[in-house]
C-alpha cells in the first residue's frame, strides 16, 4: 500500500468575495515532520490551520490528511488530528483529569481505556503530579501542556498548533518546545504549527513562509537562508536615499531603504565595507554585516519588512527579487 504524506495541499484557495485569504497554496508534510508556517499577522496562517482542522471549507483546491480528503471525509479526518488553538480552551474550574476525561468522551473513549490514556498523556506532558489540580491554578506554560494533552487524548497522527507559545514567557516557551520534541519521539506524531516568531521557526524540520495569503518560500531553514546567497549589509546614514542611489551608480549595488537604513545583499559584504567608507567619507555612521536570517529570506522573497510589513524603498524602476 502506498504511504501517504501526513498533509497534502494543492492550489488551496479561500476567497471572501474579491479578497483571497489564501491564494493557491500548495505544500506537503511528511509523516513525523515538525513543519512550521511562518508569517506576519494577517498573512493567512490561522486561516490555513482552520481549514486543516476542518473548521473552514476552502473555495477551491485539494487538501488531504493521511490521504483523506478534508471535505469528503470530515469525520475520519477529525479522528486523525489533534488541534491546539491560539486561545486557551481548558475549563479552569475543572481539574486536569476532568478536562481530559471530558475531552476523551467527545471521541468515544470511556472506562479503563480512557483512564489509561489519561494517565499516559499526563505523564507525556509532565502533569502527572498535577492531575487533581484545578486548571485555573496552573501557570500559562502548564495550561498549554494541558491543552496539548487534550489534543493528544485520542492518539492523533497529526497535531495542529496555532501560535502555541502565545502568552508564555521565554522559559515556558523553551519548555514547551522540549516537550513537543519528546512527544514526537514517544507518540510518533506529526507536528504542524503556525508562528510569527522567527526564533521559533528555526526549530522546524521544514518551513513555509506565508505572505498576504500566498506561499512565498518553503524548504529547510538552512536551505532557505542559503537561497539569499549573500551577506546582508546595513548602513546607517543621514541621507539614505542619496546613499542608495550612489551605491547603484558607483558600485552597481542595488540597495533598498529599510527602517531608515540602506540595506543590500552582497557575496563579499565584509570586504566591500572598507571601500564604501573610503568612497563615501563621513556619509556612513555605521555598518553591519551578517549572515542571512529568516527575516532576510522574507525580505528577499517579498520586498517587505517582516514585522511591520512596510515596503522597501528601492531605486525607481527596481522591483523586489
Amino acid at each position: 500500500m502506498k504511504q501517504h504524506a501526513a498533509v497534502e495541499v494543492e492550489e488551496l484557495v479561500l476567497a471572501y468575495g474579491d479578497r483571497k485569504a489564501l491564494n493557491g497554496v500548495s505544500f506537503e508534510v511528511a509523516e513525523g515532520e515538525n513543519f512550521g508556517f511562518l508569517g506576519p499577522n494577517g498573512g493567512g496562517k490561522t486561516t490555513l490551520l482552520r481549514i486543516l482542522a476542518t473548521l473552514l471549507k476552502p473555495s477551491s483546491g485539494l487538501a488531504r490528511i493521511f490521504g483523506m480528503d478534508l471535505v469528503k471525509n470530515v469525520r475520519e479526518v477529525r479522528r486523525r488530528i489533534g488541534v491546539v488553538f491560539q486561545s486557551q480552551n481548558v475549563d479552569g474550574k475543572l481539574t486536569c483529569m476532568e478536562n481530559l476525561r471530558h475531552q476523551g468522551h467527545l471521541y468515544g473513549l470511556q472506562g479503563m481505556v480512557l483512564k489509561k490514556r489519561i494517565e499516559d498523556v499526563l505523564h507525556r506532558v509532565g502533569l502527572a503530579d498535577r492531575r487533581d489540580d484545578l486548571a485555573e491554578t496552573l501557570s500559562g506554560g502548564l495550561r498549554r501542556r494541558l491543552e496539548i494533552a487534550k489534543g493528544l487524548i485520542h492518539r492523533p497522527g497529526l497535531l495542529l498548533l496555532d501560535e502555541p507559545t502565545t502568552g508564555l514567557d521565554p522559559g515556558a516557551r523553551l519548555d514547551l518546545w522540549e516537550y513537543l520534541a519528546q512527544l514526537r519521539q514517544q507518540e510518533g506524531v506529526t507536528v504542524l504549527f503556525t508562528t510569527h516568531l522567527l526564533e521559533e521557526a528555526e526549530r522546524c524540520d521544514r518551513l513555509a513562509i506565508l505572505h498576504q495569503g500566498s506561499l512565498v518560500a518553503s524548504g529547510s531553514v538552512e536551505a532557505l537562508k542559503q537561497e539569499v546567497g549573500a551577506e546582508v549589509v546595513l548602513l546607517e546614514t543621514n541621507q539614505p536615499e542619496t546613499l542608495r542611489d550612489r551605491l547603484q551608480s558607483r558600485f552597481s549595488v542595488e540597495g533598498a531603504i529599510l527602517g531608515g537604513r540602506v540595506r543590500f545583499e552582497h557575496p563579499r559584504g565584509h570586504e566591500i565595507i572598507s571601500n564604501l567608507m573610503e568612497t563615501f567619507p563621513g556619509e556612513i555612521q555605521s555598518a553591519t554585516v551578517s549572515k542571512p536570517t529568516l527575516e532576510d529570506v522574507f525580505i528577499h522573497r517579498t520586498g517587505h519588512q517582516f514585522w511591520n510589513n512596510g515596503t522597501l524603498e528601492r531605486n525607481p524602476g527596481k522591483s523586489p527579487r
